[in-house]
């Protein structure tokens, strides 16, 4: 009887150091994710492919949390532009945030759009408009009025150039001519004799096919996979310049309630997100010509004559912009003067002052 009394107590024992030792399981938390694009193009791609897996890797690591994801890409849950009202009011918690769509909203975020013709360097403009977003209040600010906070993971585009059913060798050749673009894009094309209609990638190919537009401005990594050559095989490579396109939001609500170690998650996911994202621009712009042109793109470049005189007919639509703002008491010329000299203080020479005039 003592033997069995100790061997019981000795499994009771036994029983209760595995208690002890065995950690608890990892607490699940429901985050839902927003993009309006598809996963085809490389913002949405490295959310799915990178952004998630390095969060979840990250708090792998702590084993106190996990995260359970509800991907709502491609306009399952917000169209393009409407991932910042979705986020917003809480139906989505965090995603990537295009604040080229929401200019009125949003209008220092776009600031590299009204001032085309800066730079082809993608990671300098984001440094540029990440460096105000922490400099200027008001625009750092402003994502805040949208109840969220502004994580990180800013990315800006390859170069604009043009997309279009025509051939384009002067400027005289848009005369007339309907060309689609976003949001502030639009006034790349006034003075030149061209009709802006505003769009996104995910209407641009039924708008060139049913005569909506005659072709587009665009960027080569988004265009490629878009298949736009089917319908606008003459690429004009105007070099507008890049911009800064949006970046990782979160519901500022969801944020607070949030344990520090997912946060800390979350962060590291962001930073690798914007790193792999450029990676795969980089490696992306040149065969995405590649694929074009076996698609059966014409491309030409434009003169560099042209291109200068191109940037010097258009009205100062960057000072006209920070006009506006300034009437609506946000800092506009401190934005645009922020971004040339961000831009010159990084060794660009951009073809015009616009700040300056």
């Amino acid at each position: 009887m003592h033997a069995i009394r100790r061997s019981a107590q000795l499994l009771l024992s036994i029983a209760a150091m595995l208690v002890l030792v065995t950690p608890a399981p990892a607490e699940a938390i429901r985050l839902t994710i927003v993009a309006g694009h598809p996963p085809v193009f490389l913002w949405v791609k490295h959310l799915k492919e990178t952004f998630i897996p390095a969060v979840d890797q990250a708090l792998a690591k702590t084993g106190t949390h996990r995260i359970v994801w509800n991907q709502a890409f491609g306009g399952t849950l917000a169209k393009v532009g409407g991932e910042l009202d979705a986020i917003k009011e809480g139906l989505a918690d965090i995603g990537y945030n295009p604040s080229l769509f929401n200019p009125s909203k949003l209008p220092m975020q776009n600031v590299s759009f009204i001032a085309p013709f800066n730079t082809d360097k993608p990671r300098l403009v984001t440094q540029v408009v990440e460096d105000l977003q922490k400099t200027i209040p008001e625009m750092g600010g402003a994502w805040e009025r949208y109840n969220q906070i502004y994580l990180g993971g800013g990315i800006a585009i390859d170069s604009y150039h043009l997309w279009t059913t025509f051939e384009v060798r002067a400027i005289e050749d848009l005369k007339g001519r309907k060309i689609c673009s976003p949001g502030a894009v639009v006034n790349w094309v006034k003075g030149t004799g061209a009709v802006g209609v505003a769009g996104d990638l995910t209407t641009y190919y039924n708008s060139i096919k049913t005569g909506v537009c005659d072709g587009v401005i665009i960027f080569a990594t988004a265009a490629a996979p878009a298949k736009l050559v089917e319908v606008a095989p003459y690429i004009t490579q105007v070099d507008f310049g890049t911009a800064y396109a949006g970046g990782i939001t979160v519901n500022k609500d969801r944020w607070q309630r949030l344990p520090q170690e997912v946060r800390a998650a979350l962060r590291a996911g962001v930073d690798a997100y914007a790193k792999a994202f450029y990676t795969a621009q980089d490696q992306s712009i040149q065969s995405s010509y590649d694929v074009m042109r076996a698609a059966g793109a014409k491309i030409t470049k434009l003169s560099a004559s042209e291109r200068a005189r191109w940037a010097n007919l258009l009205p100062n639509v960057a000072k006209t912009w920070a006009d506006v703002l300034e009437k609506d008491g946000l800092p506009g010329h401190r934005v645009l003067a922020g971004f040339m000299d961000g831009l010159r203080a990084r060794g660009e020479h951009p073809p015009r002052n616009w700040d300056k005039e």
